[in-house]
């Protein structure tokens, strides 16, 4: 199936001499790259390798998610994770909505591998009621009504699909379940950015993370003029700054041994 324009994959090799550095960009549920190119742009001005995978089932038409699981593309962004680590000593995680729960999942899975994360608007739970009657109807109903281009900005396309494809949903939530399983073993430094009108994830999402993630280097950033798809809209611009500073005040400085 061909991929929608503007959903493919991105990435950039630095040759600099920051290219010991890099950052993997991880989009939401039902996304694409789209929502994430942007910012990973901005970062490679720095010097650093940048990758933004598309995740399997992503990008094209929304049937196909429902024949991926959240298995597929956690081993997807452990892919790119891999190929950053083959350049880079140190490797960051920023991660939109699902993008951010796939970043909190690779954080318990790789440990000090992972020097930080950047969260906007993550995801590990849903308080909408049809959550619990999601094992059951997803057996006989492919896809919902979804919300796409949560976005303030005018003429910002996140290049997402308009329905909720309900296995793919259904896998989510089991994501989310090992998730909150094991969230004491994130202990990376984290940045988390929630936008205060979000009109897909609730603001306890944010809240739970904080208050169960074992890291004792953790922000909260409030932003006041951007929806769910914050890395589109009128805050971007903070994120992108933000989110620089916060990589290049935990990059790990070598010591000098020139006698």
């Amino acid at each position: 199936m061909p991929l929608a324009h503007g959903a493919q994959p991105w990435s950039f090799d630095s040759q600099g001499p920051d290219a010991h550095i890099g950052v993997l960009m991880i989009h939401g549920f039902t996304g694409s790259p789209a929502s994430m190119t942007p910012w990973g742009k901005s970062l490679s001005t720095y010097g650093w390798s940048i990758r933004v995978p598309r995740l399997p089932g992503h990008g094209s038409r929304w049937q196909d998610m429902n024949l991926t699981t959240w298995e597929d593309w956690y081993s997807e962004v452990e892919r790119n994770l891999r190929e950053l680590q083959a350049t880079s000593d140190q490797v960051f995680i920023c991660g939109l909505s699902m993008g951010g729960s796939l970043a909190l999942r690779l954080a318990q899975q790789h440990g000090e591998e992972i020097s930080g994360l950047v969260l906007v608007n993550p995801a590990v739970h849903s308080e909408r009621p049809e959550r619990h009657v999601l094992p059951i109807i997803s057996k006989f109903v492919k896809a919902f009504p979804g919300i796409s281009n949560d976005i303030a900005k005018p003429g910002q396309d996140e290049v997402a699909y308009t329905k909720i494809p309900l296995k793919a949903a259904h896998s989510l939530a089991q994501l989310w379940k090992n998730i909150k399983t094991d969230i004491a073993e994130v202990t990376q430094p984290v940045l988390l950015f929630r936008s205060l009108a979000d009109h897909l994830v609730e603001a306890s999402n944010a809240q739970w993370i904080l208050d169960h993630i074992s890291s004792t280097d953790k922000k909260e950033v409030l932003l006041e003029n951007s929806f769910h798809v914050a890395t589109l809209d009128y805050d971007a611009e903070i994120i992108e700054t933000m989110s620089a500073d916060f990589i290049k005040s935990h990059v790990r400085v070598e010591p000098d041994l020139t006698p």
